[in-house]
């Protein structure tokens, strides 16, 4: 942390349900329970780390509403609902004093179409391309080398990082972010066999990324054949995630890394996909479906569903399934000596 805060204004930014003790320290620091010095912020996020909190050294510490325990000199504990989002509006407001406050404007270095559209308040940095018809709402700061198709439009007070594509036509809603290495607008792929050769399919369609949502490092999002692929509102992707043409993916999904979505496949609100999950095309995964990483999903989902495994199956059943397998060797040995007393039965009758 670079940024230095009093108790005060860190009781401000929290809003704790309830503070036990003081301290007249500065926070400048976070760290975890068993590392944290005095001057460092701590927290309980995890329940079985509660038993470092009695002998942590940390000045301040978030602590969910049901802990008992009493600070000791000089330590200050705020209980809050969850500490672990109570961390978070801390490092956001710390976010905030980091992120630079570019200047409204376009780099002499940039190529900006005179049919292009770009609002006063937004900031265009070096060797950005910026395509005709193109739109950029207020607000909105596109950082080095971002490219931005031939009539793509963003949104307000989007952050574009460097090295990132808008490709044309796609759209993007308010505050979205993307990380290094997004493409927006990819082809989809699609091919078919004709007199042996694989003949291109024209991928014609669009992106449309919705308010709020935020995309990972070198993530690519395809372009649709026809109509619209789709990115709802607040959904946030990881690094690396591939998303086919005419996907839709519904509001407040949570996408991680490494994450492979076939084409036309809809993912209904509120998804969450661990690492390496692979989604085949053209199903529905009902709203709240969540996959453990390295998930292969085939077919539709019920509402609510945990899955795990490859084929996915119910998570408790998956989980039972690796129990048994790892019995299998025992068990076949088992049977073989089963069979050899029955033979030697079998010879002794005879």
């Amino acid at each position: 942390m670079k940024h230095s805060f009093d108790l005060a204004q860190l009781e401000e930014i929290v809003s704790p349900e309830q503070v036990r003790g003081s301290t007249t320290r500065t926070i400048h620091g976070i760290a975890a329970l068993k590392e944290a010095e005095a001057g460092d912020l701590s927290f309980l996020g995890n329940a079985k780390y509660k038993v470092d909190v009695p002998a942590t050294q940390a000045s301040l510490v978030l602590l969910p509403l049901d802990y008992e325990g009493e600070p000791g000199d000089d330590q200050c504990f705020f209980l809050v609902k969850n500490p672990s989002v109570a961390l978070a509006t801390i490092c956001s407001r710390i976010e905030q004093r980091l992120w630079p406050t570019p200047h409204a404007g376009i780099h002499a270095s940039a190529v900006v179409s005179k049919d292009a559209e770009v609002h006063d308040s937004a900031t265009v940095g070096p060797l950005c391309v910026i395509e005709a018809g193109a739109k950029i709402g207020p607000g909105t700061h596109l950082q080095a080398h971002v490219f931005v198709g031939r009539g793509a439009k963003i949104g307000a007070d989007c952050w574009l990082s460097p090295s990132s594509q808008v490709t044309s036509s796609c759209i993007l809603g308010d505050r979205v972010r993307l990380h290094g290495g997004v493409i927006v607008g990819s082809d989809g792929f699609g091919y078919e066999l004709v007199e042996g050769r694989h003949a291109k399919v024209p991928q014609v369609g669009s992106v449309e990324v919705g308010d709020d949502v935020e995309i990972g490092a070198n993530s690519t999002i395809d372009r649709a054949r026809f109509s619209r692929t789709v990115i709802g509102r607040g959904t946030k992707i990881d690094n690396l995630v591939q998303i086919g043409h005419n996907v839709v993916v519904g509001q407040h999904c949570i996408l991680c890394a490494q994450v492979g979505i076939s084409g036309s496949t809809t993912l209904e609100d509120y998804v969450v996909l661990g690492g390496q999950v692979g989604v085949g095309g053209h199903i529905t995964l009902a709203k709240g479906t969540q996959a453990g990483g390295q998930t292969g999903i085939t077919a539709n989902t019920e509402p609510g569903v945990t899955l795990n495994g490859t084929p996915a199956m119910p998570f408790h059943l998956e989980r039972r399934l690796v129990v048994l397998n790892r019995k299998l060797p025992d068990l076949f040995k088992r049977v073989g000596q089963l069979e050899t007393l029955i033979e030697a039965i079998k010879k002794t009758s005879a």
